[in-house]
């Protein structure tokens, strides 16, 4: 029997994980308080954006309510008496700006419920505890053996799993922990499909895989039973923290950071490796790594939440990794975020960012090489290196490994079919979504360039140099049309030439009107005038004027020419 006889609720589209931005556009006062409206956009697109009013007393209780993550933000102080002033009001937008990229920017905090639900109320307004409940009540009903302690509220990231503290009524002192989840973008596989997978979890048997005691599922979410670990997980050892405490009080301000001994490093890492290489030649997708997915069972690693991407949930680091096109396959994604986590487990703290400059001192040469070959640049550029290389690297091949348990996760081959091809459609979401912000990069990039103080001040000259340039080449064409027009005279004259000068052919008989479509293929250019051959001239006319012309200079007689008196007045008469 079904756990919920509910209607289902169907998938969830939206992604969590996509970042939000937030800009204060402009402030309208009221009669006794100021309104700041502000234009949120999901991811890259302006389309998806949205107009949000927050008055200074919304960011003051939001700004409370997020004291619990012991982190310093800068939201601007109180001002009872002037708080009016425009100018004022101006400073005050600019340090509420200021707020509002401190919060978008921080991984942790701008993936929590309660920024989530101050930027975009309409998509984050549900209380997803109270559903939880209604399912897992619901499941109580077909399962009676199973109660509910407590709710551990908040213990994790993702704003729509919730988890709750278990008790079995056959064996009260065992300890349980119940997670429930409802489906997200990227679930592929159909309901036949999906809750086989579900049932099949219980049956997975691995040394470095936490043991799941229950799972099932209807056609709108899941829950997973497990046993609660005392101890907490590997982010809780990192960071030295409670594990059922909330999931900003333990990790967004840690009191002491500090990175584990070489020797966890790589018996942890190799460990984790190991399970990685297991899901992969299986073919079951994982995609979900990360340091509080890894549970700590005395000295050994155990991997959490194989759920997830049969779910269809976005993984943790998905805001990083979707902004490199070589990290396009879920393998590629398991390498990248073993990253984070080696990284995580070697300083004590998370890169600050993506890709890594430079690694600080570590305990050992090897892990900067592990290190650089999974969050450098050069390796984001090239892609991730395959699990089984990895392994061969110096830092873990000579770890020992000495649990005998031998693994089993026995998938039929139809299901193996229907994950392959649920894979294939996650991968191609990502790749989609990968290829648009890399053209949303490209165009932001080139749009800053151009916009560029520089680039501008070489447009002034550009501009100026074709100005100049236009000039000349227009004054000179004129020159030319002023020279051509003294030089013809008339249609039937041409200029007066030596004997021994080229004489330029005439174009006084030639037609002006346009050539008839299509037209003739280009005159060759004219050759340059130099002394030397005469080209015939096609008029007859001005042929014999020109003849007649240069008889009358060759027979020219100083001689024959008559005397004529003149009278000078130019000379200065003195009377």
């Amino acid at each position: 029997m079904a756990f919920m006889e509910k209607p289902p609720a169907g998938k969830v589209l939206l992604d969590d994980t996509v970042p939000l931005t937030a800009v204060i556009e402009a402030s309208q006062s009221l009669h006794s308080h100021t309104e700041y409206i502000i234009r949120v956009q999901r991811g890259i697109s302006m389309e998806n954006s949205w107009q949000i009013v927050r008055r200074y007393s919304d960011f003051d209780l939001l700004n409370s309510s997020l004291q619990i993550s012991a982190l310093s933000l800068p939201l601007p102080p109180k001002k009872l008496i002037g708080n009016m002033d425009r100018e004022f009001i101006a400073e005050r937008q600019k340090g509420l700006q200021n707020y509002l990229n401190v919060l978008t920017a921080n991984h942790i905090l701008s993936n929590c419920e309660l920024v989530k639900k101050f930027l975009d109320p309409n998509n984050y307004s549900v209380n997803y505890t109270e559903i939880a409940l209604q399912h897992v009540s619901m499941f109580f009903r077909s399962e009676p053996k199973w109660e509910v302690a407590e709710p551990l509220k908040d213990i994790g990231w993702r704003i729509r799993k919730r988890y709750f503290l278990m008790k079995s009524k056959n064996q009260p002192k065992e300890r349980l922990v119940l997670s429930w989840a409802d489906f997200g973008p990227d679930k592929y596989l159909s309901d036949k499909d999906f809750q086989c997978a579900v049932k099949l979890l219980p049956s997975c048997s691995h040394p470095y895989i936490y043991k799941v005691t229950f799972a099932t599922a209807n056609e709108s979410s899941a829950l997973v039973i497990r046993p609660f670990n005392e101890k907490g997980t590997l982010k809780d050892l990192i960071y030295k923290a409670k594990p059922k405490d909330p999931f900003l009080k333990k990790y967004c301000n840690p009191k002491k950071i500090q990175g584990l001994e070489l020797q966890q490093i790589k018996t942890f890492g190799r460990q984790i490796l190991e399970v990685l290489k297991f899901l992969h030649e299986k073919g079951f997708p994982y995609g979900h790594l990360h340091s509080s997915n890894v549970v700590l069972d005395g000295d050994t690693c155990k991997l959490l939440d194989l759920e997830n991407s049969l779910l269809g949930l976005p993984s943790f680091y998905r805001s990083y990794f979707s902004q490199f096109r070589k990290i396009n396959t879920l393998e590629g994604v398991d390498v990248h975020c073993f990253g984070h986590l080696l990284y995580e487990m070697t300083y004590g703290r998370p890169p600050d960012s993506i890709p890594v400059d430079g690694f600080p001192p570590a305990p050992s040469a090897s892990v900067v090489a592990v290190l650089e070959s999974l969050l450098s640049c050069e390796a984001l550029k090239n892609g991730m290196p395959a699990v089984s290389k990895i392994l061969q690297m110096s830092l873990f091949s000579d770890i020992l490994l000495t649990n005998s348990e031998k693994p089993q996760f026995k998938i039929p081959t139809k299901l193996k079919e229907a994950l392959k091809t649920a894979k294939e459609c996650i991968e191609k979401r990502l790749t989609e979504e990968q290829k648009l912000i890399h053209q949303h990069r490209r165009l932001t990039r080139a749009q800053s360039h151009h916009g560029s103080e520089e680039e501008k001040k070489k447009r002034k000259i550009l501009a100026r140099k074709k100005s100049k340039l236009t000039a000349f080449e227009s004054g000179e064409e004129h020159l030319a049309k002023y020279s051509n027009s003294n030089n013809s005279g008339s249609g039937a004259s041409s200029p007066m030439t030596s004997p021994s000068s080229p004489t330029p052919p005439s174009t006084a008989g030639v037609s002006t009107m346009p050539p008839p479509p299509p037209p003739p293929p280009a005159a060759p250019p004219l050759p340059p005038q130099m002394d030397g051959a005469v080209q015939p001239d096609p008029s007859p006319g001005a042929s014999a004027g020109r003849e007649a012309l240069l008889s009358s200079i060759q027979n020219f007689q100083k001689g024959a020419l008559k005397k004529a008196d003149t009278c000078d007045y130019s000379v200065p008469r003195i009377s």
